[in-house]
């Protein structure tokens, strides 16, 4: 039946290619049409109409070329050769394989011309191959979490190729799992056999043809590592008659550490020896996956070099023809920072000095934006998140590595039978076949996850007891508490998902019968995809670091996420949810704490920006330093900086506010303090009256009232009298006001000023002698305790969305967002959820905005009364400031921290205990 829906589907989407049939109508004509034939008996008209509606999902997807910044050396050279490659007798044959094999995979059309596009404009900027004099380039490639890099990195390998390079490196992670799992995916685009089963089988067997090398199994490439195993001497030395033909490119797929990057270098160095200069010749591309992780330059004051960014440089230098391209969706990742001075940046040795290309997402890309911006409206309960605040007595966050752990929290409970919720309505979709996973993240020590294991197995094969015993009595099977506890999460999430509960009950077993709870860490990995059936795997996956960087878990449905690092790396990384969700995105749900979801929408909003600043310096035509400049100036690199740079005493960072925006986030909650910022906030307004400035009717903006042309003398009162939270670095008062008072007779003279007031609650005139109506924002209870009034709740903002569009002149509004839909291919304005920071680009003159808020805990807050009483009764004053553009960007201010404050605020480097030992 499979195979009949798949040949219908390969011949329809071939008759697609006709663009006047590519509509609604269209699409179920065809496939009518293509069904009268004799080889499809099995296809009923249930399976037509699912088929139509994968079809038009499919191509109703697009991806934009993203953004390339180049420096002033670049020289084009791929369109010169390009006549040469395309006269061969196999012109461009690895990416033809490779292109074959994404669209017999699924990928949507326009996604693999836009795939093919990036990768010709990334291959354009490595080095000619077939240039003999020696050149050396480094660059980078910024994709998104889950979005696809591994197949953007396949192709631009396959074209490489093409081209002429004949040694390739990929520098996969840091962890076994991982560097297997990209060993695969490199064996099915490019080599076209699969390495593990070659290496176990030796030359007993034909080998197996896989992926690409079922279209042509001619020129396979040599690969010097397999699924099973990392680089080898001995097994090296094996192939070198193979390799000192240079007849096919040479691969390797290596993990990220000294022991196996010491034997590469070794290795090659005893090769070219003995081979005269033959290897050190031959134009090598070394792509390093998860570039941000392991291989940036860590130590400071010395010249020193971190050991693995050495030995990747080291490597490098073995080559008189060497091209180095990074990959990394974290663009704050420290290759950016770590230069203590703007001009040590260039000479980084890694520093991707020759270009830097921003990838965009496809636009069914499930990931930051869409989870943590869009899925969030201010005052509605998020889409896709569930918070976390009930795992204090059981799991704490910050546990010991020989805690008990008799039972798990009621939540994770929960979020297991949503999984099961979800992978049942899945299978109701005719998605049998496919994976569906669960991931639990939710301690870094390998003892912890192992009992977290033990306690979901125990809970799940409850679970199933019920449903064997109970699910087919229809009715009165709810009598059963396990499965009222099912049906009761099918109500409250999944109702609209599939309306009929007893659909779902009488599939239930048939679907989570061969469920299973696995570990995936250092010390054991159970997840085995490969191992699947007809039916596709029904799995939890509990562990830490090692599901963090770069694993794929297939199918990912729901996650269950209890950490709290604040480290940009490591919190996007841990994103695995992030990723392409076809027919079941509706289905995903995410369990993290309230604190955590704040970071993540922060860092998603930041992540959004740079990728913006991308874009805007390829139209400026700045250069990659530019970039990184940039990067490192951003208000956000104090959070990144702070991670790699504990043990270096007092910390000086130079900060960039043009085009930027703070906010009090966090507040101190001390009745002395509070009462200070609200009289600081009495002070300003007392003062703005005396200027003549007045809350009335037609001051009132959407949320609040508008006074225009401020005087900055009394800005500068204000965030003098105002009492600040170390913990809210960004708006440490000493910067803030050294920032304007550099620009207060230009730049920075005339200011807006927005008092946020929520209409229906305008009852506290006596706070500020103005009707002003605090806003309501929930209180993360872990800062709670120690002394801190930190926003939590759906974007942990203290602004609600759209702020910074408040004082911008209408048309320089149409122009932000105009200019924003056609940068992402989008062509409805009123389906799209603007970012703030587009409003920001355009403003002409400084907001500060005042807020008043109300705080409150969080719904179903554990010991609700033993937080109550820590709650001030009276509203408090925070503020946000939105700085426009400055003419002189380059000028920074100075936040300076210290070692012991850094600790306090961020703890100390957040690695697993099961973080893999250097191989043997």
């Amino acid at each position: 039946m499979t195979d009949q829906l798949d040949m219908l589907d390969n011949m329809v989407s071939q008759g697609l290619a006709d663009s006047a049939r590519r509509t609604p109508e269209g699409i179920r004509k065809l496939i009518a049409s293509v069904r009268q034939a004799p080889i499809f008996p099995g296809v009923t008209d249930d399976d037509a109409e699912m088929l139509a509606r994968e079809i038009e999902e499919r191509i109703g997807v697009s991806m934009g070329l993203g953004a390339t910044v180049d420096a002033n050396d670049f020289e084009p050279w791929l369109e010169r050769i390009r006549p040469e490659i395309e006269s061969g007798s196999d012109p461009w044959y690895y990416w033809s394989r490779y292109k074959k094999l994404l669209f017999k995979k699924k990928f949507p059309q326009d996604v693999i011309y836009g795939t093919d596009q990036v990768t010709d404009t990334i291959l354009g900027r490595l080095g000619n191959p077939r240039e003999k004099r020696s050149w050396d380039r480094k660059g980078m490639v910024v994709g998104h979490v889950q979005s696809g890099k591994t197949a953007n990195y396949t192709g631009l390998v396959c074209k490489a190729a093409d081209a002429g390079y004949r040694l390739i490196i990929v520098i996969a992670g840091i962890h076994s799992n991982l560097r297997n799992q990209t060993q695969g995916r490199i064996d099915e685009g490019f080599i076209g056999r699969d390495t593990g089963r070659l290496a176990q089988m030796g030359t007993r067997e034909k080998p197996k043809l896989i992926g690409v090398a079922e279209f042509d199994d001619r020129f396979t490439p040599v690969s010097l590592t397999n699924t099973i195993k990392d680089f080898n001497k001995t097994t090296a030395t094996s192939n070198t008659s193979q390799i000192a033909s240079y007849a096919v490119p040479v691969v390797l797929v290596i993990k990220k550490n000294t022991h196996t990057l010491r034997n590469l270098t070794e290795w090659l160095r005893e090769h070219s020896a003995n081979h005269s200069s033959e290897m050190v010749d031959q134009p090598m591309l070394l792509i390093d996956d998860e570039a941000d992780n392991a291989s940036i330059n860590v130590k400071y004051g010395k010249n020193e070099v971190s050991r693995i960014n050495g030995q990747i440089r080291e490597l490098l230098g073995l080559f008189r023809r060497s091209c180095y391209v990074g990959y990394t969706a974290t663009p704050f990742a420290n290759i950016f920072i770590d230069p203590e001075q703007d001009e040590a940046m260039e000479a980084e040795d890694l520093f991707p000095r020759d270009f830097i290309i921003g990838l965009d997402a496809p636009n069914n890309y499930f990931g930051p934006r869409k989870v943590f911006l869009d899925g969030m409206p201010d005052e509605e309960e998020p889409l896709y998140l569930r918070n976390i605040i009930d795992n204090e007595d059981v799991l704490p966050i910050r546990h010991k590595i020989d805690d008990d752990l008799v039972s798990v929290p009621p939540s994770m409970i929960e979020a297991l039978r949503a999984f099961l919720v979800a992978r049942t309505i899945r299978d109701l979709r005719g998605q049998r076949e496919q994976h569906a996973s669960m991931l639990v993240n939710a301690s870094r020590f390998t003892r912890m996850q192992g009992l977290i294991r033990n306690r979901l197995q125990e809970a799940l094969d409850t679970i199933r007891v019920s449903i064997r015993v109970n699910a087919s009595l229809g009715e009165r099977g709810i009598r059963d508490p396990e499965i009222a506890a099912l049906r009761n999460i099918w109500a409250a999430e999944f109702y609209e998902a599939w309306p009929d509960w007893s659909e779902i009950q009488a599939q239930m077993l048939s679907s989570i019968g061969a469920a299973k709870v696995v570990e995936v860490n250092s010390r054991v990995n159970d997840l085995d995809y490969s191992a699947a059936g007809e039916r596709g795997l029904t799995v939890i996956a509990v562990g830490g670091f090692s599901l963090s960087r770069g694993l794929t878990l297939e199918g990912l449905t729901v996650s269950y996420f209890l950490r709290n690092s604040m480290m940009y790396d490591t919190l996007m990384q841990m994103g695995r949810w992030f990723g392409y969700r076809g027919n079941y995105e509706d289905l995903c749900r995410i369990w993290m704490p309230p604190q955590a979801i704040g970071w993540y929408a922060h860092i998603a909003e930041a992540t959004e920006e740079l990728h913006e600043e991308l874009r805007r310096m390829q139209r400026d035509k700045a250069t990659p330093l530019q970039f990184g400049l940039a990067v490192r100036s951003h208000p956000s690199s104090l959070l990144v900086t702070a991670r790699n740079k504990l043990g270096s005493g007092e910390k000086h960072v130079k900060v960039g506010l043009s085009n930027g925006y703070v906010e009090t986030h966090k507040l101190i909650n001390a009745p002395a303090v509070l009462e200070s910022n609200r009289s600081a906030a009495r002070a300003f307004a007392s003062a703005l009256r005396e200027d003549g400035h007045d809350l009335i009717d037609d001051k009132r903006e959407n949320g609040g009232f508008l006074l225009r042309d401020v005087d900055v003398s009394r800005i500068d009162d204000f965030l003098l009298r105002f009492r600040n939270a170390r913990e809210s670095i960004g708006t440490t008062i000493e910067p803030l006001r050294r920032y304007i008072n550099q620009r207060v007779n230009d730049e920075l003279d005339k200011w807006d000023v927005f008092f946020a007031s929520v209409k229906d609650n305008e009852a506290n005139r006596d706070i500020l002698g103005w009707p002003i109506g605090p806003a309501r924002r929930s209180i993360g209870v872990e800062n709670l305790k120690d002394g801190i009034l930190s926003v939590s709740g759906s974007r942990a903002r203290v602004a609600s969305r759209g702020v910074e569009k408040i004082s911008v002149a209408p048309h320089d509004v149409a122009s932000a967002e105009a200019d924003f839909m056609t940068s992402h291919g989008l062509k409805n304005s009123s389906k799209t959820n603007f970012p703030d920071h587009i409003y920001r680009g355009v403003r002409k003159k400084p907001l500060l905005v005042l807020f008043l808020l109300s705080v409150k805990l969080p719904d179903k807050t554990e010991h609700r009364e033993r937080y109550e009483e820590l709650l001030p009764k009276e509203p408090v004053v925070a503020f946000g400031i939105s700085f426009p553009h400055s003419s002189r960007p380059d000028e920074k201010v100075e936040y300076v921290m210290n070692t012991t404050m850094l600790r306090e605020l961020f703890g100390e480097e957040d690695q697993d205990e099961d973080l893999e030992m250097v191989d043997v």
